[in-house]
C-alpha cells in the first residue's frame, strides 16, 4: 500500500493577521496561523513524502511568510516533528478514549471483549493510511535525524504502553488479570495485537479488516491465556499425544 495520492487542497487565502500594538501578531492569531501552517505541512508531507516537500513549498501553500516558516520551526526537521507530534497525539486519542470507556463499562463484560474493544480502535488507527505513511518517513529518517526516531519512541510508543499498562493496572486491582509488570505485558499486547498488522501494512500490504481482525482477536485470545493455555489443560508433555496445531 503505497502513499496514495490525494488531491491539494485549494491553497488557503490570505487575510489580514490581528496585530497587536507593537505590531506582533495576537497571540489567537499566533496560534492560527501555527495551526494551519501544521495542516498545511501535513497533506505536503502525505502527498509528497519528506524529501519533496520544502519548507518554501509550505509558506506559499499556507500563505505566510518564510521567515515566518524558517523562525518558527527552524528546518525541514523541526516542521516534520511537529507534524508528527500532532499527528500521534492524534493516534494516541483512540487508544485513550477506549481504555477509559472500558474502565468506565459493565463491570460484567469480560476481560477479553474489554481487550477486543480495545485491540479494534487500534487496528482503525494505527494501520490507517496517514499513520502508515508516516511510519514510513519516520522509519526511513530515522538514521539521518536520530531526534525524530526518539519523538517517535517517545510520544508515541512509550505513552501507548503506559495508558495500556495504566488499564492493566486497573484490571490487576479488581482481580481480572494476574500479572506482575503490567508494563512489560503491554508491550506485549500491542505488539501481538496491532504489530503484525501495522508491519504488513508499512510494507505495503492492503488491509483487510476482516482477517485482521480474526488474527487480532486469536492473539488475543493467546495473551490472556499464555502459551501453554489455561492451568487445567496443562498436561505432562512425555504422556501428551503430539498433534498438529491449526494453521
Amino acid at each position: 500500500m503505497g502513499l496514495t495520492a490525494t488531491k491539494p487542497r485549494p491553497a488557503a487565502p490570505r487575510r489580514g493577521v490581528p496585530k497587536s500594538r507593537g505590531g506582533r501578531p495576537t497571540k489567537t492569531a499566533a496560534i492560527e496561523r501555527d495551526q494551519r501552517l501544521i495542516e498545511v505541512a501535513t497533506r505536503l508531507f502525505l502527498d509528497r513524502g519528506f524529501e519533496a516537500t520544502s519548507l518554501d513549498a509550505v509558506a506559499e501553500a499556507a500563505r505566510v511568510s518564510k521567515p515566518t516558516v524558517y523562525s518558527r520551526y527552524g528546518d525541514k526537521r523541526g516542521l516534520f516533528a511537529a507534524v508528527l507530534r500532532r499527528e500521534i497525539a492524534r493516534w494516541l486519542a483512540p487508544l485513550s478514549a477506549a481504555a477509559e470507556m472500558q474502565l468506565s463499562s459493565a463491570s460484567d463484560i469480560s476481560v477479553e471483549q474489554r481487550l477486543v474493544e480495545i485491540g479494534r480502535e487500534m487496528l482503525t488507527f494505527t494501520c490507517g493510511p496517514d499513520a502508515v505513511a508516516f511510519s514510513r518517513m519516520m522509519t526511513s529518517q530515522a538514521i539521518n535525524f536520530p531526534d525524530v526516531a526518539k519523538l517517535g519512541k517517545e510520544e508515541g510508543w512509550l505513552k501507548a504502553v503506559a495508558t495500556t499498562a495504566r488499564f492493566f493496572d486497573h484490571l490487576v486491582a479488581k482481580g481480572a488479570l494476574d500479572v506482575e509488570d503490567t508494563t512489560i505485558a503491554a508491550e506485549v499486547f500491542l505488539d501481538v495485537v496491532v504489530g503484525h498488522t501495522h508491519r504488513m501494512a508499512t510494507f505495503g500490504t492492503a488491509l483487510e479488516l476482516k482477517p485482521a481482525e480474526k488474527r487480532m482477536r486469536v492473539a488475543i485470545k493467546l495473551f490472556l491465556a499464555g502459551a501453554l493455555g489455561p492451568a487445567d489443560r496443562v498436561q505432562d508433555a512425555s504422556k501428551v499425544t503430539p498433534r498438529r496445531p491449526s494453521r
